[in-house]
């Protein structure tokens, strides 16, 4: 190796262990996936329903659904009942810096 021991050890040492690795993969693979994408962008700005974000995206309701489920589960948004109808939310104003960062290291 090019790098000496002393380097070796403190890059081992800082490396996040493998549970939090695999966190991080789960995450980000959320925005491999540009209906995802576009709904976060939409729920950075407006909390929403389905069927509001299904017409506004014009993206049929059960994708939407099936997506919000996945975002959901990981942790992206969080949801309220309000009567029947279910609004949507960023969980965290943390996914929105993560996607302002992706844009301004595209150089958008």
């Amino acid at each position: 190796m090019l790098i000496d021991k002393r380097m070796q050890n403190h890059i081992i040492d800082f490396m996040p262990p493998e549970n939090i690795l695999e966190g991080l993969v789960d995450f980000f693979s959320v925005f491999s996936d540009i209906t995802r994408v576009k709904m976060i962008s939409a729920l950075a700005i407006a909390e929403m329903c389905v069927s509001d974000i299904s017409t506004l995206l014009k993206i049929n309701q059960t994708t939407v659904s099936h997506q919000l489920r996945n975002l959901r589960r990981s942790g992206i948004v969080r949801s309220r009942r309000q009567g029947k109808v279910v609004f949507y939310s960023l969980a965290s104003d943390c996914v929105n810096e993560v996607m302002l960062n992706g844009v301004e290291h595209l150089g958008y």
